[in-house]
């Protein structure tokens, strides 16, 4: 089925359905590009302005690699979708004998592997994609710095989101080592790319803030304590 073509309310509606897909892991990989392509937006209101020709190029470069990432997590929404219906035919498998179910242990096996390769590259993906982000916000049009921050928290759900899909299902993979191979690069991803991520978006919301309205958030807190 072709989700990334759906309308959005089709995909929505499809999504809170009974229907195992789209998912967990389609939503993540939808939620990633939706990330990136706000930074994408931002490198389209920077180019051709004056104030910022001397970083165009650099802009350019990276809207490339904006869209790139853009469009692979869109393909990771059907991806996903693809990747479940072997996993959602091995559990249909007879088990009634005991040949039966070593082959269905046998197919459940290779089918999670597969299961869990696709969210683990929306984690990639979506850490690419905090890089960019990173570009931008410091490159970029400060008249769209707020859609940087809008991006960056949507890129670091979707990391969040994609690691609950590889857990889930190296959860009752039997090889336990090849389980621990997978969670431990999902781990990495997170611990090398969330605190990035959080760091930007409080830049952009200090940013958006400013020093004078940080200053005065703080006296109205301690006025209220004071109370």
């Amino acid at each position: 089925m072709d989700y990334i073509g759906m309308p959005c309310i089709d995909f929505v509606n499809r999504l809170c359905s009974k229907d195992p897909t789209p998912g967990g892991g389609g939503a993540c990989a939808l939620a990633g590009s939706l990330g990136i392509a706000l930074g994408n937006m931002v490198g389209s209101l920077t180019l051709g302005k004056p104030k910022y020709a001397d970083v165009e190029e650099d802009i350019v470069q990276l809207m490339d690699r904006a869209s790139k990432l853009q469009t692979e997590l869109l393909v990771m929404v059907e991806k996903d979708a693809m990747a479940f219906e072997p996993l959602a035919n091995a559990y249909s498998l007879p088990d009634d004998t005991d040949e039966e179910k070593k082959i269905k242990e046998g197919v459940m096996e290779e089918a999670l592997k597969v299961a869990v390769e696709v969210p683990l590259d929306i984690m990639k993906k979506s850490a690419q994609a905090i890089e960019v982000l990173e570009e931008f916000g410091k490159k970029g049009s400060k008249m769209a710095i707020s859609d940087v921050g809008v991006g960056v928290s949507m890129a670091m759900a979707a990391i969040e989101g994609a690691a609950l899909n590889v857990f889930i299902n190296t959860k009752v993979i039997k090889d336990r080592e090849v389980a621990k191979g997978f969670n431990e690069a999902a781990h990495d991803i997170m611990e090398r790319y969330m605190p990035r991520g959080k760091a930007l978006y409080e830049a952009v919301k200090n940013e958006l803030l400013g020093t004078a309205g940080g200053d005065k958030e703080k006296e109205n807190g301690q006025a209220e304590k004071k109370k």
